[in-house]
């Protein structure tokens, strides 16, 4: 693992002195995968290419520096926990709608000294309620549909902020599908970027959404609204 990660944070540009932290996330995300479902993902080289790598490679695309940044649907961690042991002066609010995982993460933060992380137990659309527009950058790395995921993570943006949705780069369709939602929400479409990570040859994509208005106050509705009629 180390060896694939000194490679490919080299590549990208990206310092390693995040190296150790990320080995014992590592160890600590096998471990509890053992007693719960974290990640399908879970030999050591695919670890640090399909999730460190992969989520590493947003660093080269945007200005992570001194940001207050949310991980919506975060899960495991992902991106969020790679960004912040890579580029320590994130502001980071790691948020997921499931208890167990949001324990693994404060274990996590604790065992690397990462007191600065809040850890939110909460669905997107409850969490926007307190702090609507209060973040520089939001990122997801979830499965959802665009239109679904805009209307849960555009409203936590700044105006003048970003949000990074990572998808796959067949995404064409529902980028196209999801542009009106995103209008709607106050965003553009500033840039669509593919990116192959590096040690393998996948291909990721990044889609940047830029707000430049301030979302109605209607949004985000509740879920169950969300899903049953998508913007």
């Amino acid at each position: 693992m180390r060896e694939l990660l000194t490679t490919g944070l080299t590549e990208l540009g990206l310092p390693t002195e995040g190296i150790p932290a990320l080995e014992r996330y590592a160890g600590m995300l096998v471990e509890k995968n053992k007693v719960m479902n974290l990640t399908a993902i879970t030999e050591p080289a695919d670890i640090a290419t399909l999730h460190f790598l992969d989520c590493a490679a947003l660093l080269t695309m945007a200005d992570f520096r001194g940001k207050t940044v949310a991980d919506v649907g975060t899960g495991a961690g992902f991106p969020g926990m790679p960004l912040r042991i890579l580029e320590t002066s994130i502001r980071l609010t790691l948020l997921d709608s499931l208890n167990k995982r949001i324990d693994f993460l404060k274990e996590v933060c604790d065992g690397l000294g990462f007191g600065d992380v809040d850890c939110v137990h909460a669905r997107a659309e409850e969490f926007a309620a307190q702090h609507r527009e209060g973040f520089d950058i939001v990122t997801s790395r979830a499965v959802a549909n665009l239109r679904m995921l805009s209307e849960l993570c555009l409203p936590l943006v700044k105006v003048g902020g970003t949000f990074l949705s990572m998808k796959s780069v067949d995404s064409d369709a529902e980028l196209a599908e999801a542009q009106k939602a995103i209008a709607t929400l106050g965003g553009q479409v500033a840039d669509v970027k593919d990116y192959v990570i590096p040690g393998t040859e996948v291909s990721h994509r990044v889609i940047f959404i830029q707000k430049i208005k301030e979302t109605p106050k209607k949004y985000p509705r509740t879920f169950a609204k969300i899903k049953k009629s998508p913007l």
